[in-house]
């Protein structure tokens, strides 16, 4: 979920109460408002625990009324690979502690990492006071603890790549494992009609310069596209309906206002209309630009 990390000390901002998000940027800001109105709605509307994708293999039907389902496999997935030997964990980008919480009931000690004030409130009743909770950019957090995995479930793509390679290589005991699960983009020609991830070839530049030694890599990319299909879905079966219905509203009641808004903002709205209600925003076009990889690194 995923991703959305502030800059100030965490400690600090554990003792000063609630913030507001985005920390003054407004890209951090809508960032993190999108992803506390996706986690109600997926909690209210879809009985959702999770943020992350779903995990779909070939015999799960691909329906909305599944996801739930396919988020519990990712999550099962996830706790499937994390090495022998690893007791203590940090889950950076917690989401709503869902993963954590399995984690713990596993009977790993875990910690957590989330910039959203209400998801970290969310994840402090949820886990309780043997959890702690960084409400903090991940690259800042300070703190004396170690561990022996640090998680990055679709949280890695919001940070900087040698920020936050830097700050695991710190937080990591020796021989500690660092677990990216995350969405990649490939080396394709075309402007792709999806946002998001890191370029592939451009993290495997950076992480030489680090001491960590790849372990495992797993292309899950065909068992998370399905997601993006009910998504595209969505988008076309709802939100593009709801759209007109709100265009027309607004027309009926603010006629001159509305032409001078759809004057104004007449790129802006055209742009939106093709990314979200364009029909390009499927799992085939996921498959194409995109990768979606668990990679594992031990610290040398």
């Amino acid at each position: 979920m995923s991703e959305m990390f502030r800059t100030e000390d965490s400690n600090k901002e554990q003792n000063t109460g609630y913030r507001i998000p985005g920390n003054g940027d407004p890209k951090k800001l809508s960032r993190e408002i999108g992803v506390e109105i996706a986690s109600l709605c997926g909690r209210h509307f879809l009985k959702l625990k999770h943020l992350h994708y779903g995990y779909w293999p070939k015999d799960l039907e691909v329906d909305i009324t599944n996801l739930h389902i396919a988020q519990e496999k990712y999550t099962d997935f996830l706790l499937s690979h994390i090495p022998q030997n690893v007791k203590t964990i940090l889950d950076v980008g917690c989401g709503s502690g869902q993963n954590a919480k399995k984690l713990i009931d596993t009977g790993y000690k875990v910690d957590c990492v989330s910039p959203s004030p209400m998801l970290a409130q969310h994840t402090r009743d949820l886990l309780g006071p043997d959890c702690e909770i960084f409400e903090s950019y991940y690259e800042n957090i300070l703190t004396d603890k170690r561990y022996d995995l640090i998680l990055f479930s679709e949280s890695f793509q919001y940070m900087k790549m040698e920020d936050a390679i830097k700050k695991t290589q710190q937080l990591l005991n020796k021989n500690g494992y660092m677990m990216v699960c995350d969405v990649f983009k490939n080396e394709m020609e075309g402007k792709c009609p999806l946002s998001g991830g890191h370029h592939f070839s451009t993290f495997n530049g950076i992480i030489p310069q680090y001491p960590f030694k790849l372990v495992k890599e797993i292309d899950i990319t065909e068992e998370t596209a399905p997601n993006i299909d009910i998504e595209n879905k969505l988008f076309i079966k709802v939100g593009l309906p709801a759209w007109n219905l709100f265009n027309q509203l607004m027309f009926s009641r603010y006629p001159l206002m509305t032409k001078f808004l759809r004057w104004k903002y007449k790129k802006k709205i055209a742009k939106l209309q093709a990314k979200y209600f364009g029909g390009q925003r499927t799992g085939q076009n996921f498959k194409k630009y995109k990768s979606y990889l668990l990679l594992i690194y031990k610290k040398l």
